[in-house]
């Protein structure tokens, strides 16, 4: 991409994803992800049903009374946006590919976090780390972030979600809301590495899909390509047989998807390409207020 196109691109996002976020998702954002650390704010006098465990012995002692601690919610949080790039991303048969659309649901979850005065990091990801940026806060940061998303060229097209979210838990050392980007098309097991990221940090998913890989369409002999491996065949797509094993495949990846975010206690929502991912948002910051 010319400089020029990039920079006319990187500004279209950023108009497009500050509407959202001022206008649309202000308040529902705060709402869903509140800020989960809690920091001391002052002491009180102990009453009937307080945890034994916040009693504050030094200032008990004092007054001869026992007093208790009283915490309050901290409202700054550290975002992680844990973004695949592997080759399957570059498909679409719509308006937009599956990248486009994850560059921009990250660009629109990055404005809402700065809106939120939080710190927002990005882990770029294939079956390896392909890149790390630190969390940090302020529009030239994001914009950053923008430029890489719609840039970056991976140096593997595989894919491997466990390793992503492996990395997560180890080099995020506070609690973070981390928004786990993909289309999640994968053979490798990534559940336990998910339920233990998800203890320590607040994961949630974001699956991205083509209506053409949910669904062949019945169009004749088509060549078909792999994008992460290069495998190439020929699929007759008039074979009712054909469709039919498709959809089944495709089943059987969703259903393997909703039982590992079950398990792991990941919330999570899926957007198609060719629908609108502005009401798949909001349905999941609602679920979450």
């Amino acid at each position: 991409m010319e400089t020029f196109d990039l920079l006319k691109r990187v500004h279209q996002i950023e108009i497009k994803a500050k509407g959202l976020s001022n206008n649309i998702f202000a308040g529902e954002y705060h709402s869903a992800f509140k800020g989960r650390g809690m920091t001391f704010a002052e002491v009180r006098e102990y009453q009937y049903g307080d945890d034994i465990r916040d009693i504050e012995w030094n200032v008990s002692a004092r007054f001869n009374k026992p007093y208790v601690k009283v915490y309050e919610e901290e409202r700054e949080l550290t975002v992680i946006l844990c973004v695949d790039v592997s080759g399957s991303l570059e498909f679409g048969t719509s308006v937009m590919t599956k990248r486009d659309m994850q560059t921009e649901i990250a660009a629109t979850l990055a404005f809402s976090a700065m809106q939120n005065n939080d710190k927002i990091g990005v882990i770029f990801f294939s079956d390896t780390i392909e890149k790390f940026i630190p969390p940090k806060k302020g529009r030239r940061h994001i914009l950053y972030i923008i430029r890489e998303l719609l840039e970056f060229k991976p140096r593997s097209q595989k894919t491997d979600i466990g390793a992503a979210v492996e990395f997560l838990t180890s080099v995020i050392k506070r609690r973070s809301t981390a928004f786990l980007l993909s289309d999640f098309i994968t053979d490798k097991d990534f559940s336990k590495a998910l339920t233990i990221a998800n203890r320590k940090h607040d994961v949630v998913a974001v699956q991205v899909y083509d209506k053409r890989v949910a669904e062949l369409p019945d169009v004749g002999l088509i060549k078909v390509r792999d994008a992460e491996t290069g495998h190439e065949a020929l699929i007759d797509t008039s074979s009712m047989r054909t469709r039919s094993r498709h959809a089944a495949w495709w089943n059987r990846q969703q259903a393997q998807m909703q039982e590992v975010f079950s398990h792991s206690g990941v919330d999570h929502v899926s957007v198609r390409t060719d629908h609108d991912y502005v009401a798949a948002l909001m349905r999941l910051f609602r679920y979450r207020a």
